[in-house]
């Protein structure tokens, strides 16, 4: 399969899995326990359908957004997500590149393969640290020192990942960082001689932002067990508002799914929420963003930022979650199977794709902005078949 047959993100799927070796694959791909919460992040957008305004003259259409301060030239953004450079030698160098190119948002992770520094290098775009909570604070106060003189405009805080979901496709492979495989495991890598040989003849695997903290050699500190060791299970919304008034900017919680939590994170300063259930990845039988999303935005949408993420798959599914309300909307697996396919063009195709999707279907929604959509244009079907209007 070519890049050149890719036109969803299931082409890019399909060709993704028949390049990579399963335990990465699954790696990606793979979600906790039985993965329905998975699942139901693509569905929950199913129950949702557009109403279309016709003959409302569409000329040039502008997808540009504000969300916590930067400006970006689509709706959607790169989410921050880990060890890329398993997926593609280019990793977050590729994400960053397409990102800048398409003039919208790249969030590098604690667990990213390249430096925050390097990474805002090639982007001439905004960008997001996204961190986790540890219980050494020194740490933390280092991090976000970092981050703030490498020139991130966006912090933001995971708060749903205090310990590792159950991910039982990895236990299944042995997949970890070290590797530690399974038989099964060592054969799918050996069938799929490509991967071993870009990994092999590439920059060797690292974690710049831990690189004093995680020892990639498996002598120190595996990535499973710097979950279960170094993260701070304790964290409460003291520890942080004051991680929140020591930074002293933009100020992002992900992993928000209640009203009371995102009232909390408006009482403490925040500017920004991301509703999410990390694809799936954390607690299996969770709500999804955008099921949330509604009564969120009701509750605080007109004091802070309200993002959503998960399961997004097509442009429509973008405008049903800005129609409810969100400022913007984050893509992980959207974007990580055409990095795993095909490096930075892969990623730059993936984009291309979803800002044609959106321009596109703004102009059969009969919608010249993005401020123009609204719930008037979204009817949600019940269990029993009847459409009814969403919530004011």
């Amino acid at each position: 399969m070519r890049l050149s047959q890719c036109h969803s993100f299931h082409d890019f799927r399909r060709m993704a899995k028949s390049r990579l070796p399963r335990p990465i694959f699954d790696y990606i791909d793979g979600a906790a326990d039985d993965e329905v919460t998975y699942r139901r992040n693509t569905s929950s957008f199913d129950n949702c359908s557009l109403v279309p305004n016709v003959l409302r003259g569409v000329g040039d259409v502008d997808m540009s957004v504000t969300v916590m301060g930067q400006k970006l030239a689509m709706p959607v953004y790169c989410s921050p997500t880990a060890l890329q450079r398993l997926f593609h030698h280019d990793g977050e160098r590729a994400v960053a590149a397409a990102a800048g190119k398409y003039g919208t948002m790249f969030g590098v992770s604690s667990l990213g393969t390249v430096s925050l520094e390097e990474a805002r290098r090639i982007s001439g775009g905004p960008q997001v640290y996204q961190f986790y909570f540890h219980k050494d604070r020194g740490l933390n106060r280092e991090m976000m020192a970092r981050a703030k003189q490498a020139g991130i405009q966006v912090m933001m805080l995971t708060v749903d990942s205090i310990t590792g979901g159950n991910r039982e496709r990895d236990k299944r492979t042995g997949f970890s960082i070290p590797f530690r495989l399974t038989l099964g495991g060592m054969l799918q890598f050996a069938i799929r001689p490509a991967w071993a040989i870009n990994y092999a003849t590439h920059e060797s695997f690292k974690l710049p932002q831990l690189d004093n903290h995680v020892d990639m050699g498996g002598g120190s500190l595996s990535i499973s067990r710097y979950f279960t060791e170094m993260l701070d299970p304790s964290m409460t919304w003291d520890d942080v508002a004051l991680m929140v008034r020591e930074w002293g900017g933009q100020f992002c919680l992900k992993g928000i799914m209640s009203v009371e939590d995102a009232k909390r994170a408006v009482d403490i300063g925040c500017t920004g929420i991301v509703l999410s259930n990390h694809g799936g990845r954390q607690l299996d039988g969770s709500t999804t963003g955008f099921d949330q999303l509604a009564e969120i935005v009701d509750a605080v949408g007109d004091r802070i930022d309200v993002i959503m993420d998960g399961g997004v798959q097509r442009g429509t599914h973008v405008l049903k979650a800005l129609s409810l309300g969100a400022k913007a909307v984050g893509l992980g697996r959207y974007y990580l199977f055409p990095l795993a396919a095909a490096g930075r063009p892969g990623v730059e195709k993936a984009l291309s794709l979803m800002h044609a999707e959106i321009e596109r279907d703004m102009r059969l929604m009969g919608c010249s902005s993005i401020a123009e959509l609204s719930r008037d244009n979204l009817r949600f079907t019940k269990d029993w078949g009847v459409q009814t209007r969403p919530m004011a």
